[in-house]
């Protein structure tokens, strides 16, 4: 799911000490949020405005946040699943409603992706949404020219054809370490249902995957941002901000890498990053000031603007870079749109194929 801003690793605003007379301590709010996934001086602004404090930590996958959760007492006041992660842990009861009493700039919030993320959250009720993007192909443009003989990536093809990539394979090759993101783009490759449950399906797709496990590098989360911008690999399977990011990253640098973005013809995921608060948040009232804080048009376009990723939120546009609103990698145009799914929840049981499976990928093996 996908998603980011550079963060200094300990930008944790830490709770004050308690003072001589015992007296408690200044207000506080736990945050638990995607690495590289917001602008610093949002963090900084919020304590201005609020005079709460803020601890913030980061995660790379789903897996690592929904360990914390389904453990109980993370000690978080505020998380940041993906939706179809966010789904089962809801009826895990891991969260708590949202008092939307205490969220007023929640009606700035955008319908068409309301509509979507109600698949995962019905009447969006414990959660809002942060961002949104898709799952893509990230390129150097000069070395699948001189690989491929194109400057151009439009379709899947070039990923899971294995002839396509193992053309790619001295240039190197970075996939996301998250079955919940690859799997479901080699069933729709396949012409199968993105969202199936059948073993047999889910065999088809291991079976892509393996076919082109010889030619890929490594799979990682985050990785491959740098990778691509320091001209280290020539593709990526990745979330579209991070792309963007490693885009901007390549231009700084001035050595002459060039980053493209596709969203396959065949389509693509569409995931969305959701802010809720867990069911034992120590600190509920922040939380929710915070949250509230973050639906602020200036303040989530401000966060879009960083880390190049589409927003929830409809009236923040008139403040989102028009370079950034303009691109259709970023916010689709209709047709695009409708080329788009999203990824339901696994049950248990497929949980556990889909698990034996990735492992199987990831090791080669």
């Amino acid at each position: 799911m996908i998603r980011k801003a550079l963060w200094l690793s300990a930008t944790s605003v830490f709770l004050t000490l308690f003072t001589a007379g015992g007296h408690a301590a200044d207000r506080v709010v736990n945050v638990f949020n995607w690495s590289d996934y917001i602008d610093s001086s949002i963090i900084d602004d919020f304590t201005k405005k609020t005079g709460i404090k803020v601890v913030y930590d980061t995660f790379d996958s789903n897996e690592i946040l929904e360990t914390k959760l389904l453990a109980g007492g993370s000690g978080y006041d505020v998380v940041v699943p993906s939706g179809n992660f966010l789904a089962r842990q809801i009826q895990a009861g891991v969260f708590q409603k949202l008092d939307k009493s205490k969220l007023p700039n929640i009606s700035n919030m955008w319908d068409t992706v309301s509509e979507r993320t109600a698949k995962y959250d019905p009447g969006n009720e414990y959660s809002v949404n942060y961002m949104w993007g898709t799952v893509g192909i990230g390129y150097n443009i000069k070395k699948v020219q001189a690989a491929l003989g194109t400057d151009k990536i439009d379709s899947w093809d070039t990923f899971f054809n294995p002839d396509s990539l193992a053309k790619l394979k001295d240039c190197g090759v970075y996939v996301l370490d998250s079955p919940a993101d690859i799997i479901p783009a080699a069933l729709k490759y396949l012409g199968l249902d993105p969202n199936s449950t059948s073993p047999d399906d889910i065999a088809k797709a291991e079976d892509a995957l393996m076919k082109v496990r010889p030619f890929i590098r490594k799979f990682h989360s985050s990785e491959y941002i740098n990778a691509l911008a320091n001209g280290d690999i020539c593709l990526a399977i990745g979330w579209s901000g991070d792309v963007f990011q490693a885009r901007n990253r390549a231009v700084e640098a001035k050595q002459g890498v060039e980053i493209g973005y596709s969203v396959p013809k065949e389509g693509a995921q569409m995931w969305f990053d959701q802010m809720a608060i867990p069911a034992d948040a120590p600190h509920t009232a922040e939380a929710l000031e915070f949250i509230n804080y973050m639906m602020t048009p200036e303040v989530i376009a401000k966060s879009s603007n960083y880390v190049l990723y589409a927003n929830g939120n409809k009236a923040s546009q008139q403040f989102v870079d028009k370079a950034l609103l303009d691109d259709p990698s970023v916010y689709p145009d209709a047709a695009t749109l409708q080329k788009l799914y999203t990824v339901q929840p696994y049950d248990p049981k497929t949980q556990r194929i889909i698990t034996r499976s990735w492992t199987k990928i990831v090791t080669g093996q």
